[in-house]
């Protein structure tokens, strides 16, 4: 059984390519913690290669940017490719299945502004800089029912219950 599930943020923005069959397929890196701190008592992260395809490749692109927090599920997948120089290239990415969005932009924003202030002097190894592109949708605080009037007449017995 190969089968990957992972929790980490991006460390740069996803990039989308199309196929020659017009299919989407982006691709990015993913910042992941480890269980347990070295030696001197730091936590260090891996870094993992993600692949994602179709829909699902464009609303990666399209909602997350560097720093933003996801959970993948998919599977490993090894392939290789001749170089400029002819030398054979081996690479071991995750094709996701499945990517659910963590947390909100604002949390990984805030997380970064922690970050710079307890450490100013020296870069941090991604930005969580803000993005141009927001998410899209309907205002949670609005009233979707705004539009029918002030009351809506229900009798008994047109409950289910």
């Amino acid at each position: 059984m190969n089968k990957v599930f992972l929790i980490g943020r991006l460390t740069r923005d996803p990039e989308l390519r199309y196929t020659g069959s017009n299919t989407a397929v982006a691709t990015f890196s993913l910042a992941v913690n480890r269980n347990f701190t070295n030696a001197s008592g730091e936590r260090e992260a891996d870094f993992i290669n993600i692949v994602v395809w179709r829909k699902q490749a464009e609303n990666v692109k399209n909602y997350l940017t560097q720093g933003s927090q996801v959970a993948i599920d998919g599977r490993i997948q090894t392939r290789s490719y001749d170089d400029q120089n002819g030398q054979k290239r081996y690479v071991t990415e995750v094709v996701a299945d499945n990517v659910e969005f963590l947390g909100s932009r604002s949390s990984s924003n805030n997380a970064n502004s922690a970050q710079q202030s307890s450490n100013s002097a020296e870069p941090t190894p991604y930005d969580f800089g803000p993005s141009n592109s927001e998410p899209k949708g309907t205002d949670v605080d609005s009233n979707p029912f705004a539009d029918f009037g002030s009351s809506i007449e229900i009798s008994d017995d047109e409950l289910p219950f």
